[in-house]
């Protein structure tokens, strides 16, 4: 038996643990999150450290990752310095294989995404996935400068991105992680709805990118919508369900009820393929996830889109 263990600042009521039965191997997958705490995060993979197989670096990424350049996150490193045995991954190898497929996925098995308009919240962190989505024909809205900076200004390209990055990330790798990003009780509170960024959200056809961005920036109204994410529960999915959302994609699979991070999943996929982390490529993770029928989640969110579906 296989024991994977994803270490998050996020809240602790988005904990989840499961038993999967994989290529003949029992494994035991859990989040455990830590409130915000970097402390107790770095107390718990020290105490679990060569106990566990592999650690997944939850609610906080090692790097960001534009183009060819990569920032690092100051606060991840002492999170990651504490496993000295354990294997510990951030999401990001998953990041740059699997969620770019993500959008292809859509396009070859579901419906045609060319010329839909996306808007990915925010790119900086899903930058495969919004060259997934530049792929296909999808006119891209990045917006990095509204989560990061609380400017109501969309870049338009990749590339527009890459300048903005190189002078911004520098320096905001360098700040609070919290400053940056929502962590433990911030997730769970209930957000005020501005209305700041509506327009962009209601001229899209794709909505894509971190959940908690999504979560916090998005109008209650979002019918015929498509949500292309990560780590959801099931409460998260009946908001979006509310929220008139028509479809909802995870580049993770459903397990029983929630879709892991990209950090669990890497990890779960570093313990099978059993070699060292540095040497493990992008065709290694998309190799395995294939062994072991691994795909992403698909869910219609309107019985009447149900219907339509099955008719074809």
């Amino acid at each position: 038996m296989k024991h994977i263990v994803s270490i998050s600042i996020g809240s602790s009521k988005r904990d989840h643990k499961t038993q999967l039965e994989l290529l003949g191997e029992t494994y035991i997958v859990e989040r455990r999150g830590t409130d915000g705490d970097i402390k107790k995060a770095i107390e718990i993979v020290k105490e679990l450290d060569g106990k566990v197989d592999a650690f997944g670096m939850g609610g906080i990424d090692v790097y960001l990752n534009a183009g060819r350049k990569r920032y690092q996150i100051k606060d991840a490193i002492p999170i990651r310095a504490a496993a000295q045995i354990t294997p510990m991954v951030d999401g990001s190898g998953l990041k740059i294989s699997l969620e770019k497929q993500v959008a292809h996925y859509i396009n070859d098995n579901i419906e045609s995404l060319k010329n839909k308009k996306a808007f990915i919240l925010p790119a900086i962190d899903r930058y495969a996935m919004a060259e997934g989505f530049e792929e296909v024909g999808c006119q891209l809205t990045l917006g990095d400068l509204m989560v990061v900076l609380g400017i109501g200004i969309p870049l338009k390209s990749l590339r527009a991105l890459d300048r903005i990055a190189s002078v911004i990330a520098p320096i905001a790798c360098k700040l609070p992680f919290e400053m940056l990003y929502p962590t433990g009780k911030d997730q769970n509170k209930d957000t005020t709805k501005t209305g700041k960024f509506d327009k962009f959200f209601e001229e899209s056809d794709i909505i894509a990118g971190d959940f908690h961005y999504i979560k916090q920036y998005m109008p209650l109204i979002m019918d015929d919508k498509i949500i292309v994410t990560n780590t959801v529960t099931k409460e998260d999915i009946e908001w979006l369900k509310d929220c008139g959302v028509r479809l909802l994609v995870t580049s993770t699979p459903d397990l029983e009820g929630r879709s892991f991070g990209t950090n669990v999943i890497e990890a779960l996929l570093v313990s099978i393929i059993n070699k060292p982390v540095d040497e493990i490529t992008s065709e290694d993770y998309l190799e395995t996830l294939e062994k072991i029928d691994f795909k992403p989640r698909v869910e219609y969110l309107q019985m009447n889109n149900l219907k339509a579906v099955i008719n074809k």
